[in-house]
């Protein structure tokens, strides 16, 4: 698998950094976000909160929106926070749920809905 880094960004003395992959089990491209705290810079191992968020979200309601990366430098924890909702023209887009193209509920489906 190739993981592409799309930023890197300076956040509350850690980064913040965002990558994609191609997702064989989706069939589509995917995104995560990964906070590392400040005292990764010097290799210090530091726990790992993986946060999914809800429904049609992206990586960074929790991360940027919610002010994680804040608290997660002072307590010195990273953060994995992938987008949980395939997006694109090909993603399955059930309207009558009225969910919007990209509408994810954490389920690895064999069949096609």
């Amino acid at each position: 698998m190739t993981i592409a880094n799309l930023s890197s960004n300076k956040s509350f003395d850690g980064w913040n950094k965002q990558y994609s992959h191609e997702s064989e089990s989706l069939g589509c491209a995917m995104r995560f976000a990964i906070y590392l705290p400040p005292r990764t810079a010097n290799g210090q191992k530091v726990p790992v909160l993986y946060w999914l968020s809800g429904l049609i979200c992206t990586d960074k309601n929790f991360m940027q929106k919610a002010g994680a990366q804040r608290v997660a430098a002072k307590l010195g924890i990273a953060i994995v926070a992938p987008d949980t909702s395939p997006r694109g023209e090909d993603v399955a887009d059930d309207e009558s749920y009225e969910l919007g193209q990209g509408a994810g509920f954490y389920v690895n489906a064999t069949e096609r809905p």
